[in-house]
């Protein structure tokens, strides 16, 4: 009989087994941050800085991702997630994958890193190590600047259990009455407003080699519980555990329901501050059954719920060593750039930035000459956006300023200049997106600031955060109206854009003008504006044209075309846009991903993803930047914007991506591309079991670090 032919079922691509967890993928990305802290080629305080990282991360993960799980598993929701888990069921992967880590950051902090702190003259000591000199000096200390702040709080019949507060650190105090004999537990809150590591006077420090810069310090914890007789007069002090929790502190807002956006967020801000449940107890491990136990019920938690470590609670609070003058123990000093264009115009002065070129020749007209891209933090953010704005403000020719505001400083330069540009009569519009998570507070005080000098501020759609990162500044031009624009991957923040990749376009082609004219009257009045000339706008057609430009590759792949896709992204999530690069790949397209943290595409699988390959860089600076790349047969596309391929980007949120044309600027961005894609120092490439493995240089190979070569690129451009 004739054999028969065997028939293989082609894979479905929406089964499970093709999909990361979103929750655990994270968890990967916080892995690779704390590898950071490990590294012994990365700089022993910035190891620490790593190390807090790490921590601060977690409870942000904390506070918003575990406390929306334990939601869902109260309110006993069964659905699967595309990876086939249940809410508990991710819960418990979780717990099972973050404990391993957060004992390894411990013991490693203890182990490693407190002795090499020591070896170099930086000694965060423990109370018991102290001598009579130094401890006389704390109890001093302690009675006049910690003690005043303290307020002990007694746990019995008539005081119940107090509200312990969102990431504070406290100390469970058992006290016995010395008359009774019997015991009583009490809570005592380590205050915020002090620093956490306190540093010995000069005269008490330890002394190493004579060398500048030294520290000698201990946590301020232990100056309290050492000093705890003073809070409790004629008791006796039996025993003490620090302890830390963290509450749910997402906000819960219906904003169909609020008259008043502003208000209705000011209220669910005060709710956070009090905080929602709590969703982890951190706890020392010495600390005993009976004192875990009534935490536990207190505060209504489960055993899943408590994490113990070994040492110090808290190490976000490691940052602070950053301050310390140890230049040899840190990165080396980065000065970004001004691009070679801006530096022919004189600097502005104080209070208007023109006339600034010897020509007469202004910020203005570089970029009527060429579009302008500019590479933070390589590149001065001062220097360039904020530059472009704050000449845009007392330009007499300006007549009107728009522009998003979803993060930045307390101390904006560009808010301030949005202030004066008001102040000089031009038209001041700013979108201001209250709904920035951790933002809100700072983005509330803006908005009022802005709208008491006549700026017109909105907040946004109902549904939608404003996520896009734009301005417009409208100017006049002999018998003309000319607009010019910024649209960029990141924030209008200063500080972040010291430590954030980012990208931006500067340009006054006349298209992008009108596109970000009706994205503004879409922003700020009544619109329905479903077609854009350039612009890929989110939630109107950015997701459909990526998935064209993705199926456009397969099309050109199985005509004998070259084919190819480089995305450059922070997080990838979607399903939609993950099963089309699952067919690109089937058709043969070559893949490559570079992707900051969540990664939800499986790579490498046969018949699948093996045309697929994702890597991951964490280093120095947090890259942030968004950057899609299409072959397009030898006619490069190439694009950049401030949206991830997630649901949230493409379905719940305003986001811009805009095509670079400059023949030039397209191969700037291939250059970063290809740079990031050849590194293997701080990439990390992705298997597909869901862990990744960190580059490692061949024997004959030299050490290539993206960050580091697009600095030395960034320098070079100034000689």
């Amino acid at each position: 009989m004739p054999k028969t032919k065997k028939i293989i079922a082609e894979p479905s691509l929406t089964d499970s087994q093709y999909y990361f967890s979103r929750e655990m993928s994270w968890l990967e990305f916080n892995n690779r941050v704390l590898h950071e802290a490990f590294d012994p080629r990365t700089p022993l305080i910035e190891r620490l800085k790593f190390m807090g990282i790490f921590s601060s991360n977690l409870d942000e993960y904390f506070m918003v991702r575990v406390s929306a799980l334990k939601q869902q598993v109260e309110a006993k929701v069964s659905q699967l997630t595309s990876e086939g888990r249940n809410p508990q069921e991710q819960l418990d992967a979780i717990c099972d994958r973050l404990r391993p880590m957060v004992i390894k950051q411990h013991r490693h902090f203890e182990q490693a890193l407190r002795p090499q702190l020591a070896n170099q003259g930086i000694y965060l000591l423990d109370y018991m190590d102290l001598n009579q000199e130094q401890r006389v000096y704390l109890q001093r200390y302690f009675e006049e600047q910690i003690f005043p702040v303290l307020t002990p709080l007694a746990v019995d019949p008539s005081h119940p259990f107090p509200y312990i507060s969102n990431l504070s650190l406290n100390l469970a105090v058992v006290i016995q009455d010395p008359e009774t004999e019997e015991e009583f537990f009490a809570r005592v809150k380590v205050p915020k407003v002090l620093p956490r590591f306190l540093q010995l006077p000069e005269n008490l420090q330890l002394q190493h080699k004579g060398q500048g810069g030294a520290w000698t310090g201990v946590p301020l914890e232990q100056v309290v519980a050492h000093n705890l007789e003073s809070l409790f007069p004629g008791m006796n002090i039996q025993e003490y555990y620090p302890f830390r929790i963290t509450r749910n502190a997402d906000l819960e807002l219906e904003e169909d329901e609020a008259d008043d956006l502003m208000l209705a967020i000011e209220q669910e801000l005060r709710k956070r501050r009090f905080g929602g449940s709590v969703v982890r107890l951190e706890i020392q491990s010495s600390t005993p059954p009976a004192v875990r136990e009534m935490l536990i019920q207190e505060m209504s938690l489960e055993e899943s719920d408590v994490y113990e470590v070994e040492g110090m609670l808290g190490l976000s609070d490691l940052m602070s060593f950053l301050a310390l003058p140890r230049p040899d123990l840190k990165d080396a000093p980065w000065s970004p750039v001004v691009p070679a264009r801006l530096r022919r115009l004189s600097q502005p002065t104080s209070d208007r930035n023109g006339p600034e070129g010897e020509d007469g020749e202004d910020f203005f007209s570089l970029i009527r000459k060429q579009d302008l891209m500019v590479h933070h933090p390589y590149q001065s953010f001062s220097g360039t956006v904020q530059r472009f704005i704050t000449h845009a403000a007392h330009d007499p020719d300006v007549l009107a300023i728009k522009m998003t505001l979803y993060r930045t400083s307390g101390d904006s330069p560009i808010l301030n200049a949005l202030i004066a540009a008001a102040e000089n009569g031009k038209q001041v519009a700013v979108l201001v997106e209250l709904k920035a998570r951790f933002d809100e507070e700072n983005n509330i005080n803006w908005a009022r600031k802005l709208e008491k000098v006549g700026v017109h501020v909105v907040y946004g759609l109902v549904g939608l955060k404003t996520h896009t990162k734009i301005a417009l500044v409208v100017r006049r031009e002999e018998n003309r109206i000319r607009r010019y624009v910024h649209i960029g991957t990141g924030n209008y923040n200063p500080k972040t854009a010291r430590i954030y990749t980012d990208i931006g376009l500067l340009s006054c082609r006349d298209e992008l003008g009108a596109d970000l004219t009706d994205l503004f009257n879409y922003l700020t009045g009544y619109s329905r504006q479903q077609s854009y000339r350039k612009l890929l706008v989110a939630p109107v057609n950015l997701r459909d044209r990526m998935l064209s430009l993705i199926y456009r590759e397969i099309e050109n792949c199985k005509n004998g075309l070259p084919s190819r896709i480089v995305a450059k992204m922070n997080a990838l999530v979607d399903k939609r846009i993950m099963v089309a690069l699952y067919e690109a790949s089937q058709a043969g397209v070559q893949i490559d991903l570079i992707i900051r943290g969540i990664c939800c595409l499986r790579p490498g699988i046969k018949g699948v993803s093996d045309n697929i390959r994702v890597v991951s860089i964490v280093g120095r600076f947090l890259e942030h930047s968004r950057i899609f790349y299409f072959h397009n047969g030898g006619e490069d596309e190439v694009f950049i914007g401030s949206a991830d391929w997630m649901p949230r980007n493409l379905d719940r949120r305003v986001e811009a991506v805009v095509s670079i044309e400059d023949p030039d600027l397209k191969k700037d961005l291939q250059e970063i591309l290809g740079t990031m894609l050849s590194d293997n120092r701080h990439a990390w490439e992705l298997q597909p079991n869901g862990r990744y493995i960190q580059r490692r240089p061949a024997a004959d190979c030299p050490e290539l670090s993206s960050q580091k070569i697009l600095m030395e690129m960034a320098a070079s451009s100034t000689t």
